[in-house]
């Protein structure tokens, strides 16, 4: 998949201004895009809303070893998309606050935070920057996971509003895609082809790609024609939390991912993994325990 305009090369994004301007365009077209995909994802394979709603947690088991329990606690997920994963935790015991900048997804939490009988859980539309001026509130666990990063400009930004949210002594979690592997065609090849294409340091520009359907569902209607995306290596994002107050407790490496790259094969576990005929591994997941010093 070769983007329509490379990092740093659209002539728009001159200075900074500039550049911010085509940085809020390309995430209001990001916001449209995931209004549109929320109507396919709520009915996608890929999700199994349906089995959700019998029961169950979509929090994965590296995540639960690393975060531990979280009865009683407050938690914000961020970049919740439509909040099963949040309603995950509130299954698990903690008070729940989801935020995402998609209305269609906040409404569809909202409506099943109700249907399932989660009365406390809240969902707040905002976008990552914005949020400190639309929730008044500091929390236990600040958490995000699962291809998240790549939709936001700037991981300092991003960083300075994950350490706003975490209470002296609270802990933020997030498990995402590993930048060395975001740096790879991931598209037309094969298990174990790796073909340099993408950056892997931050860059002022968004990448853009046409839009085919959803990862959800591939062939699905969209409207919407391209989406965007930022790339940051993984010392910039510890560099940021750190820099916004939090410590680092624990960073790890996973030789596997949770969806589907076509370099990459499918395991036994329903993870997706290098091959064994590749002769070497590569860090395809990371992540990040930090914590806020008591006052």
């Amino acid at each position: 998949m070769v983007p329509v305009t490379d990092a740093d090369r659209d002539p728009d994004a001159d200075g900074d201004e500039a550049a911010a301007a085509v940085n809020a365009r390309a995430v209001a077209e990001n916001q449209a895009l995931w209004d549109e995909w929320t109507a396919i994802h709520e009915r996608s394979d890929f999700y199994h809303l349906d089995s959700f709603r019998q029961g169950g947690i979509r929090i994965r088991p590296h995540e639960l070893e690393d975060i531990g329990p979280v009865v009683d606690q407050s938690l914000l997920h961020l970049q919740c998309h439509f909040g099963i994963d949040t309603l995950s935790f509130a299954r698990l015991g903690a008070r729940v606050t989801g935020a995402d900048f998609s209305l269609a997804a906040i409404e569809l939490a909202g409506r099943l935070a109700d249907e399932l009988g989660f009365a406390d859980a809240r969902f707040v539309r905002s976008t990552i920057d914005d949020l400190p001026d639309v929730l008044d509130e500091e929390f236990d666990l600040v958490y995000t996971s699962g291809g998240v990063l790549g939709w936001l400009p700037d991981i300092r930004s991003w960083a300075r509003v994950v350490a706003h949210f975490v209470k002296p002594g609270g802990r933020f979690y997030i498990s995402e895609i590993h930048p060395v592997a975001n740096v790879f065609e991931n598209e037309g090849v094969g298990p174990g082809e790796l073909v340099l294409r993408y950056p892997y340091w931050e860059h002022r520009a968004p990448l853009r790609f046409e839009t085919h359907g959803s990862y959800a569902d591939p062939t699905a209607q969209v409207n919407t024609p391209y989406e965007h995306g930022w790339d940051h290596g993984l010392g910039e994002i510890v560099t940021a939390l750190v820099d916004a107050g939090l410590e680092i407790r624990a960073l790890r490496e996973f030789p596997f991912l949770n969806w589907k790259l076509d370099f990459l094969e499918r395991h036994a576990d329903g993870t997706w993994r290098m091959p064994p005929t590749a002769g070497g591994e590569l860090p395809l997941t990371f992540s990040i325990l930090a914590t806020k010093r008591e006052a």
